[in-house]
């Protein structure tokens, strides 16, 4: 597991400046929620939408949701975040982007961390059969328990018996 953090180019915290070169580096142009968007993504890797708007809010307190609906889809064609959706589960965002990982999903309660790609450098991308498409991202979601959950489960197993 790694840090959702760990393929950006910032550091753990970035600042305003960074975020506002971040966009123009991808041809947006800079708002006040789309900073705000591009901030809590890195602040809270794996957040659904309403957990996004609760932190811009933070920040921009008369931000619509639509602004900020839009703000993430503008930033997720931009390549600045990505949108994931494991089965089951509302869309959520994270700013590691670029580097082909992958995801591990609690059963019991949705917690989401990062898994590196299995072998090497994104040896995923080579399909047995890639019927003529060109790949470029393979999306693997592996599934358990948490810690948390786990120890749960066995006390409450030990409980029964």
């Amino acid at each position: 597991m790694t840090d959702s953090r760990k393929g950006g180019s910032l550091s753990d915290v970035a600042t305003t400046v960074e975020y506002q070169q971040m966009l123009r580096g991808a041809a947006l142009r800079v708002t006040r929620p789309r900073v705000a968007v591009l901030s809590a993504v890195h602040a809270h890797p794996h957040a659904d939408t309403d957990s996004i708007i609760d932190a811009v809010r933070r920040d921009v307190p008369k931000v619509s949701h639509q602004a900020v609906y839009d703000s993430l889809r503008a930033l997720t064609a931009a390549g600045l975040v990505r949108r994931i959706q494991p089965s089951g589960s509302v869309a959520r965002y994270e700013a590691r982007v670029g580097d082909n990982h992958h995801h591990i999903v609690c059963r019991s309660c949705g917690a989401i961390a990062d898994a590196d790609c299995a072998v090497g450098e994104a040896p995923c991308l080579t399909a047995p059969d890639d019927s003529g498409f060109t790949i470029d991202e393979a999306e693997v979601i592996y599934w358990g328990l948490c810690p948390g959950c786990s120890t749960a489960q066995s006390s409450s197993s030990a409980n029964l018996a």
